[in-house]
């Protein structure tokens, strides 16, 4: 009997460097934007029995289910900005026969402006690459989801801040911010496969909550940027919430970053529940601006500009010096609709010369909170021209984006957006697998002739 298990294992260690050899390696299907060859992820393919596939941040899907191995399987092919022509009854998608060790390339037509450069945040970023058995560009972070993205050069590094956080150990784990840091340029190409490591904020080893303020519930940032004090030390503050009943914030006020303890400290309350109206607030994505007399001055917005304060720690930290700024009309498209702001960002644009703004349409269609659009002023107070959509989803949300122009040179001609996308307040969509609930880049060329209403006057 010992001979006969002794055989065996022989028999099975005889069969590594079959499995080596790639004997094993499932079908690969490749799916590329046909324009430029660029892999793109966030492509469903699904089956005649309803299992999906979705490519990960290198345009890859791994097929090795044993029901669908040589056979020839329909896969349909769905996404949010491509597409494959339907056939001649309205199936959009590929046939082929599926082995072990082949592969197949799918062209898929981009029908959006933007250009999905692929996943920040979350697990499985190049999933389907590993199983492919090809060199994974980046370890696991640990990281399930991450909400909404805050963003600051600070001491040499970029310093990302996002929302609630989940782990693998437990939904939402980490309620109190999670934040990590990266080089100033930690892209060398711009274009997938997307790969930015990031240095997270740990305490032996897990994530840590970056703001542990006083009182229950979760503590949400916002406002987040460098400025430097009357002793020209570099500080970088935020404005924090508390939060009860899932959106209700009961505490204001402001904070600041503790390098010692690598946490957000307060530095004062402006608001709590039973004080009355709340006051305007630092919020959104700031930004510094330059007025006629060359005061300089930290705007606050989401996306148009809401408050400003002197730009420095003592200005911003004293609620005396803030300054309202009336809201703009709302920008319209070409057709003269009016389109509503919900969240966004707002930055000055060396290429473009002008201001330009990224933001979410409130309400709009075909999803609420899915709808990207882009606009220009001469003037970061308005009033803004002609609003182009870039991005749409058909029933997924993508809310809160930020233009991140930390991570391009001033006069690129193009600008990277990014935003939480997330089931979350669609019409009971299906979370996607690893990518809801995460942090998703987008690409903008600003030459791109389908931008040229960005440049004319909104309609009155």
């Amino acid at each position: 009997m010992i001979r006969g298990i002794m055989a065996c294992k022989a028999a099975a260690w005889a069969l590594l460097p079959l499995f080596a050899s790639g004997a094993e390696t499932p079908f690969r299907i490749e799916v590329v934007d046909r324009e430029n060859g660029w892999p793109v992820p966030l492509v469903e393919l699904r089956t005649t029995h309803h299992l999906s596939f979705f490519t990960d941040n290198a345009g890859l899907a791994a097929v090795d289910e044993p029901d669908l191995l040589g056979r020839e399987i329909w896969f349909g092919v769905s996404a949010d900005g491509y597409q494959v022509k339907p056939d001649g009854f309205g199936s959009a998608g590929i046939r082929v026969q599926v082995e072990r060790g082949k592969k197949i390339r799918v062209e898929v037509e981009r029908t959006m402006i933007a250009k999905r450069l692929g996943r920040l945040t979350g697990a499985g970023l190049f999933n389907h690459l590993e199983k492919l058995g090809d060199p994974v560009p980046m370890e696991e972070s640990g990281v399930m989801g991450s909400d909404s993205v805050l963003l600051s050069r600070y001491r040499d590094r970029l310093f990302w801040l996002w929302g609630d956080t989940n782990v693998p150990e437990y939904p939402l784990g980490n309620f109190n911010s999670t934040a990590a840091t990266s080089p100033l340029l930690p892209l060398e190409k711009f274009q997938p496969p997307l790969a930015l490591p990031f240095d997270y904020l740990r305490t032996d080893g897990r994530l840590r909550g970056v703001a542990p303020m006083e009182g229950p519930g979760p503590t949400w940032l916002a406002g987040m940027a460098s400025v430097k004090d009357r002793t020209g030390h570099e500080r970088l503050v935020a404005t924090y919430s508390k939060i009860e009943n899932h959106l209700d914030e009961y505490d204001v006020g402001l904070c600041a970053f503790d390098d010692e303890r690598g946490v957000f400290a307060p530095v004062r309350r402006v608001w709590k529940k039973g004080d009355g109206a709340k006051p305007p607030v630092p919020r959104g994505h700031p930004f510094r601006w330059k007025d006629t007399d060359g005061s300089d001055w930290l705007l606050f917005g989401d996306p148009f500009p809401s408050l400003k304060c002197p730009a420095t720690f003592e200005g911003w930290a004293d609620p005396s010096q803030w300054q309202e700024i009336p809201a703009p009309a709302s920008p319209r498209a070409a057709g003269g609709d009016e389109v509503a702001p919900h969240r966004g960002s707002v930055c000055w644009n060396a290429h473009r010369g002008r201001w330009i703004t990224i933001f979410t349409q409130n309400h709009g269609k075909p999803s609420a909170f899915g709808e990207i659009w882009y606009a220009e002023a001469d003037s970061p107070m308005g009033p803004w021209g002609t609003a182009v959509k870039v991005l749409s989803h058909r029933n997924y949300t993508f809310y809160n984006p930020r233009i991140q122009h930390e991570l391009t040179a001033p006069d690129a001609p193009f600008i990277l957006f990014e935003g939480t996308y997330t089931a979350e307040f669609a019409n009971r969509a299906p979370a996607t697998p690893r990518f809801n609930y995460n942090q998703i880049l987008h690409r903008l060329d600003l030459d791109d002739p389908k931008l040229s209403d960005a440049r004319r006057p909104s309609h009155p």
